[in-house]
C-alpha cells in the first residue's frame, strides 16, 4: 500500500502531468540499490538514522514484493551494491554524508580482492534479500562508491541486456536514489521509482525520504507504489498510477 502518513501524501491539486509510463517488460529491469545490512537491517550500522523510515515504508517486505515479481515477470534483475575498501577512507576531500559514512565503518571490505569477514558484515545483502540475489541470474554490478552510477557498470549492464526502462527501489532515497535516477534519465533510460520501496535518513538537517519524493515527483518518468508495481509487472498494465 502506498504510504498514508500526511507528510508524504501526493497533493490534492498537483500542477505537474500525471505519468503516462507503460511498462513493458521485453524492456525493462529492476533495480535495486544498496539491499544491504548497513542500511536496511537493525543492526546496521545506520539504523539510528535510517531505521524510522525503513519502518515507515516497510521496505523489506516490500522488495521482497519487488524481488518475487521481477522474477515470475521475467525481467532482468540488478543490484547496484556499495562498498568501502581500505584505500577509500584515504580520501582527501569528502562530504558531509561521505565523512558521515566513513566514520561509521559503513559497507567496509577489507580489500577489492578479497571477501575474507564479508558475510554477515554490514556490507553483505540482507539475508531476506539473499534468495533473489544469489540466484546466478541476478546482475550483480560493481561498486557504486558516492551515490550515482557513473563508477560503476549498471549502465553498461542494462544496455547489455537492451534494457531502456527501470524499475529503481533501496536505499537511501536522498542519496543513491535519487542520483542513479537522475543518472539514468540522463542516459536516456525511462525511470518509475517505487515510492514505498526507499527510505531514507531522518536528521536535524531533514527528512531524507521526503526530500527526495518531492523530486522524484518532478523528475522520474513515475512514481508507482508496490502495488502498482506488482500489478504491472505481472500483467495488469491498467493498474492506476
Amino acid at each position: 500500500m502506498c504510504n498514508q502518513h500526511s507528510q508524504y501524501a501526493d497533493p490534492v491539486n498537483p500542477a505537474l502531468p500525471r505519468s503516462d509510463m507503460k511498462l513493458d517488460l521485453a524492456r525493462a529491469a529492476l533495480v535495486v540499490i544498496d539491499p544491504q545490512i548497513d542500511f536496511m537491517s537493525p543492526d546496521g550500522r545506520s539504523w539510528a538514522v535510517v531505521g524510522e523510515s525503513v519502518t515507515e515504508q516497510n521496505l523489506v517486505p516490500n522488495l521482497i514484493r519487488l524481488f518475487k515479481a521481477a522474477k515470475q515477470a521475467g525481467i532482468t534483475v540488478a543490484v547496484s551494491p556499495h562498498y568501502y575498501f581500505p584505500h577509500d577512507h584515504s580520501w582527501k576531500l569528502q562530504g558531509p554524508a561521505e565523512i558521515f559514512q566513513h566514520a561509521l565503518g559503513m559497507f567496509d571490505r577489507p580489500g577489492a580482492l578479497t571477501v575474507v569477514n564479508f558475510r554477515g558484515s554490514g556490507a553483505d545483502f540482507l539475508p531476506e534479500l539473499k534468495p533473489y540475489i544469489e540466484d546466478g541470474k541476478t546482475i550483480i554490478c560493481s561498486t557504486h562508491k558516492l551515490y550515482g552510477p557513473q563508477v560503476n557498470d549498471l549502465t553498461l549492464q542494462l544496455r547489455k541486456q537492451r534494457v531502456d526502462q527501470v524499475i529503481l527501489a533501496g536505499m537511501a532515497a536522498n542519496l543513491c536514489v535519487e542520483s542513479h535516477l537522475r543518472d539514468l534519465l540522463e542516459h536516456g533510460f525511462e525511470v518509475a521509482v517505487v515510492r514505498d520501496a526507499v527510505a531514507g535518513p531522518k536528521v536535524p538537517e531533514g527528512d531524507g525520504y521526503h526530500a527526495a519524493l518531492v523530486n522524484f515527483r518532478y523528475i522520474a518518468n513515475a512514481l508507482w507504489s508496490v502495488d502498482d508495481t506488482v500489478r504491472r509487472l505481472l500483467g495488469n498494465a491498467d493498474a492506476s498510477s
